[in-house]
C-alpha cells in the first residue's frame, strides 16, 4: 500500500510573536501543514478493524485496544519505554522551565509531560527517525514522581 498526506502550505515567521506588518524585517518561511479528511472514534476505528476479515468482533476490539491503551499509561508512568512493532516506539518526554543548577531543578519545573512516538518500521518504508508528540499526560501523580538521579557519564 502507498498512501500519500495530504497538505497545505502556510507562510509564518521566522521569528514568533512578530506583528505581520514586521514580516518584511524579520523574514518568513513557508511551512506544511497536514490535512485531515475526518476524524475516526473509538467505535468507528473498531468497526473499521473488524470489517477487515478479522475474527474478532468490534466488541472484543474495543476490549482489548482499551486494555491496551490503560497498561500503555501503566507502562510510560513507571518509566518504561514500549515498542509496538511496526506501529513503533511509545514513551515520556518532558517539556521543562530551565533551572540553574541540578540542585534547584525540581518537579515543579516539569511543564508537560508528553508521550513521544518514533514511528516503525515495515518492509518497503524506510525507517524514520522523526519523533511525534502525540498525547498530554495530566497526571498530577506523575508530575509528583520522585527524582532519579542523573547517571555519571
Amino acid at each position: 500500500f502507498c498512501f500519500m498526506i495530504n497538505y497545505s502550505i502556510y507562510i509564518a515567521c521566522k521569528k514568533p510573536g512578530t506583528k505581520k506588518a514586521d514580516y518584511n524585517t524579520v523574514g518568513t518561511m513557508a511551512y506544511g501543514s497536514a490535512q485531515m479528511n475526518e476524524k475516526l472514534s473509538f467505535d468507528q476505528f473498531c468497526k473499521h478493524i473488524a470489517d477487515h476479515n478479522s475474527p474478532f468482533s468490534k466488541g472484543t476490539i474495543q476490549g482489548i485496544l482499551t486494555d491496551a491503551v490503560h497498561c500503555l499509561r501503566e507502562q510510560l508512568l513507571s518509566g518504561n519505554r514500549i515498542q509496538l512493532g511496526d506501529l513503533g516506539t511509545f514513551g515520556v518526554e518532558l517539556a521543562c522551565n530551565p533551572a540553574k543548577t541540578t540542585d534547584d531543578f525540581n518537579a515543579n519545573n516539569i511543564e508537560v509531560v508528553n508521550v513521544a512516538w518514533t514511528p516503525g518500521t515495515s518492509p518497503g518504508r524506510p525507517a524514520s527517525s522523526s519523533r511525534t508528540s502525540v498525547r498530554t499526560l495530566s497526571s498530577s501523580s506523575f508530575l509528583a514522581a520522585r527524582r532519579r538521579p542523573t547517571p555519571s557519564r
